[in-house]
């Protein structure tokens, strides 16, 4: 079925790393090989092959209208006519900050960057700088990019290779970084208590996806912005992955938090590399060249991107866009979960917007060490088998999945029938 994959793979892993420029896909903690994808439009991937696939991955987020809209290609033909980089002021740089400050309420002054990893590096270098102090605190399970000091008790990746921290990383840098279990308001209260005037920042995800897929309970959220503020600490909301994709306004929105930074990427740039960190003016302020801390980039505020970002963001923001798109999700989660349950196979499975993830495990799935429970031999067989029959998931427990615009209601029934025959054969 994917002859071509396969010799590319072997032909790749002689001059890249493990034969892939991103950990997860290799697609090892699945058992096989993975898939060289070709080409790609509307809901839909298609490999080296010819083999055309249903995708829930969306390239890790941010095709939520879809692989190539006409729309978004239409601007790009347009900008790559004018130049593709310039290292120099564009004003769709101002249009696209401009849209995001309009979406999002706790942004004030916005900072474009190449990646969520540069958004969130740079955000809490931001965080110090403006307070002076070197602690930063994070959660099991949460990924925020491979950044030195994000890179302890991190999800995605490091979470699917069960790496505990990474060669390369002095003792020096993570000293600094704290990391707690995920939605344990308690944990949070004790550790403020005891070193909150030495704590820059708190970092987190308000949905955690890099873990599979897990809420905010209670008032974890509102308890993180209120220890922040108590104590002269900043809290940074990482909506690189739910920025635009849980709700026009971000997770922040649906939970009524409003954080001193924002990180953003993925959406924004309508498929190509963006990132962006933003927030008050007086911190954002500190930020070269206006102030003392440093951060640059040379392709920051690429044109292409640039045009790309700003026409899904003016796209999202069509009136009903969110509504349709989180009614397919929910169809989609509830038909997966009457799979599992039609099949005697523990599940738990949640959504919001049109982000999602399905854990094989009784549940419930508050943080990491829940999420840990999960039959990975079983979420390993169903992967292979659900990509057999046409359905394109992330090779991962711990990654969350996506719907997008381009998704038709064929394609979540076509979904559910496969989850569901799948599953069947599996627990038979």
């Amino acid at each position: 079925m994917d002859t071509t994959s396969k010799a590319l793979f072997d032909r790749a892993q002689t001059v890249i790393p493990g034969g892939v420029n991103s950990p997860v896909r290799a697609c090892k903690s699945v058992g096989r090989d993975p898939l060289f994808i070709e080409r790609a439009k509307g809901a839909r991937v298609y490999d080296a092959d010819g083999n055309g696939y249903l995708d829930y991955v969306g390239s890790w987020g941010p095709m939520i209208l879809g692989h190539a809209p006409e729309r978004v290609n239409a601007v790009l033909r347009d900008a790559i006519e004018k130049g593709t980089s310039f290292g120099a002021p564009t004003e769709l740089e101002i249009d696209l900050a401009e849209l995001v400050i309009d979406t999002v309420a706790s942004v004030d002054v916005v900072r474009m960057v190449n990646s969520g990893t540069e958004a969130t590096m740079s955000a809490i270098r931001l965080a110090r700088g403006f307070t002076g102090r070197d602690v930063v605190i994070k959660f099991d399970g949460c990924y925020h990019g491979h950044a030195d000091s994000f890179l302890v008790a991190a999800g995605s990746g490091v979470a699917t290779y069960n790496i505990a921290g990474s060669p390369g990383v002095p003792e020096d840098t993570i000293k600094h970084t704290l990391s707690i279990p995920y939605n344990d308001i308690d944990k949070v209260r004790e550790v403020m208590t005891s070193m909150g005037d030495k704590v820059a920042c708190i970092i987190v995800e308000p949905i955690a996806g890099n873990m599979g897929f897990i809420k905010p309970k209670n008032d974890f959220l509102k308890v993180l912005r209120e220890e922040t503020e108590k104590h002269g600490a900043l809290l940074i909301v990482d909506e690189v992955m739910t920025g635009f994709r849980v709700a026009l306004g971000g997770a922040q929105s649906l939970y009524g938090i409003t954080p001193d930074l924002t990180t953003m990427g993925k959406i924004i740039g309508g498929g190509l590399p963006v990132g962006a960190y933003g927030g008050r003016a007086d911190i954002m302020a500190h930020i070269a060249p206006s102030g003392p801390v440093y951060q640059a980039g040379t392709l920051s505020g690429n044109p292409l991107a640039m045009a790309a970002g700003i026409e899904t963001l003016k796209a999202i923001r069509e009136p009903g866009f969110y509504e349709a798109l989180s009614a397919k999700t929910t169809r989609l989660v509830n038909g997966l979960k009457g799979a599992a349950d039609k099949a005697g196979v523990p599940c738990t499975a949640d959504t919001a917007g049109s982000m999602f993830g399905l854990y094989f495990t009784a549940g419930p799935v508050a943080n990491f060490e829940d999420a840990k429970t999960s039959d990975l031999e079983l979420f390993s067989a169903y992967y292979n088998r659900m990509l057999e029959e046409g359905i394109y998931l992330a090779p991962s427990q711990f990654e969350a999945a996506f719907v997008s615009a381009a998704h038709t209601d064929e394609d979540i029934d076509t979904t559910i029938a496969t989850a569901t025959k799948v599953l069947a054969e599996l627990a038979g």
